[in-house]
Order: structure tokens, then C-alpha cells, then sequence
């Protein structure tokens, strides 16, 4: 298990707040250079084929003027494709996208989907961007990103923050949902793939996911740009960062001299 586990911090939804009046105000960039300072240890950026948040501006100012990896997340299109081989970020996480969806409703079926994945995997990692495939915590689709090449997997954590909403943390059904990713994480490591995960995260529902051993990095984002609306953008971060930490390191236990 490693120690520190990753922060990226996603900040589409600071563009979400600048769209619905128009012009320049919240800035992302602004947002994600907030995000390095208080302790994000990468900027998660989704690009939608709507543009109904993050821009092309915005990815090519991230690009230009961030330190810290950009994890641009994006649909197996032949448009991102092009988008994602001129910017050349550290990452590209590729994800399920329909038009009528609110937010992203589940992960991407990579077994079903091996034939036309299989492209934008490899140009992707011809070009020196690490491939990340967004998935449900299931074998076949683990299975399936393996086949593919993808070195990352994140794994969707949204069915296990829904449960816990719904039926509290305790519950068999929030529980199960737990086990699941569990589950999942040890088979991606066994595997050979580097395990992410990410969605729908907030203080109370981390810490249990910060506990996976196998998992080296969680995205989070609307959560925290919520969360800004009350307390600011950088204490939000540095609080998610302190409860990722501290559940960590329980996990972790006493270490040996």
C-alpha cells in the first residue's frame, strides 16, 4: 500500500459557474493553480463534446500554464483524439459520455467496446499519454482494460456514494457497494493496472475508499467546488487532502522500525 495517496482535483464545475452567466469569471486555471497550493497532486479536466463546462481555451491554457499533471478526461472520439494529441497531457482518462446525461451515469463498457477502444488506446499511448480507462468494478471490464493496454483503471465509485445517501453508511446495500471495489481494486493490481478511483466523493464518503490498499489515487471534484461556496476552494482541498490522509494511515497501522 502506498503511503500517500494521490489528489487529483477536478475543476469543471468552476467552468459550469462561469457558463451560466458567460464571460471569464471563475476562472479554471485560477482554480487549478488554488488546487496545486493546497496540496492537489494533479487537475482533472473534462473536455465534453457539448462544451458544457471545460472549454478548448481552457484545456490549452491548463496545458500551458499548470505544473502539475493534467488528467484530461474525454469520449473515444475521433475529435478528442486529435484535442488530446496536440495538448499531449500526462493522462487521458477515456469515459462513457451521452448528451442527456446530467453527470457521468456509470463506467465505460470496455468489453463490449474492445474493437473501437483499441485505437484510441494505442494512439494515445504512442503519444506518451497514460491511458486511463473509467470502469465499474467488475472483472470483465478489469479484464478487458488489460486486454486493451490501458496501464490505469479508475474505478466508479458513484453506485457506492448513492448507497451510502440513500440507505446510510452501514447498510448491506452500501456495504456491498464497498465490497465490490474492493474487490475490483485488488484484481486491477493483480492484473498489473494501476488503480484509480472517483465519483461522487465527499468528506464522509472517502474515507472507507482512501482505506483500499490497491487504489494510489482518487479525482474528486464537484464535491469540492461545492464545498468552496462555503468555506473557499483552498480548505476545501487541504480537508480532503487531511481526511484521505488520516484514513491512510490508519490503514496503514503502526509501522514497524
Amino acid at each position: 500500500m502506498p503511503e500517500r495517496l494521490r489528489l487529483g482535483v477536478n475543476i469543471d464545475h468552476v467552468a459550469t459557474i462561469r457558463n451560466a452567466r458567460g464571460g471569464l469569471h471563475p476562472d479554471p486555471l485560477r482554480a487549478a493553480l488554488l488546487a496545486a497550493a493546497a496540496g492537489a497532486d494533479g487537475i482533472t479536466a473534462h473536455l465534453r463534446e457539448d462544451r458544457r463546462h471545460i472549454s478548448d481555451d481552457d484545456i490549452a491554457a491548463l496545458s500551458e500554464k499548470i505544473a502539475l499533471p493534467l488528467n484530461l478526461e474525454m469520449a473515444a472520439t475521433d475529435e478528442m483524439l486529435q484535442i488530446a494529441l496536440r495538448h499531449r497531457p500526462h493522462a487521458a482518462c477515456i469515459v462513457p459520455e451521452k448528451r442527456n446525461e446530467v453527470t457521468t451515469e456509470g463506467g465505460l463498457d470496455a468489453a463490449a467496446q474492445m474493437n473501437s477502444l483499441r485505437r484510441f488506446v494505442d494512439e494515445l499511448g504512442m503519444a506518451e499519454i497514460r491511458v486511463s480507462l473509467f470502469v465499474d468494478a467488475e472483472g470483465r471490464q478489469l479484464e478487458a482494460a488489460k486486454r486493451l493496454g490501458a496501464p490505469v483503471v479508475e474505478l466508479h465509485t458513484g453506485a457506492y456514494c448513492e448507497a451510502w445517501i440513500e440507505h446510510g453508511p452501514e447498510a448491506e446495500q452500501t456495504l456491498a457497494e464497498l465490497e465490490r471495489l474492493r474487490s475490483g481494486a485488488a484484481m486491477a493490481e493483480e492484473l498489473g493496472l494501476e488503480c484509480h478511483a472517483g465519483h461522487g466523493l465527499t468528506f464522509d464518503t472517502v474515507p472507507p475508499i482512501a482505506a483500499i490498499p490497491n487504489v494510489v489515487e482518487l479525482n474528486i471534484g464537484h464535491y469540492l467546488v461545492g464545498e468552496a461556496i462555503f468555506s473557499g476552494l483552498d480548505s476545501a482541498i487541504k480537508r480532503m487532502r487531511a481526511v484521505m490522509d488520516k484514513a491512510r494511515a490508519e490503514a496503514l497501522g503502526p509501522r514497524t522500525a
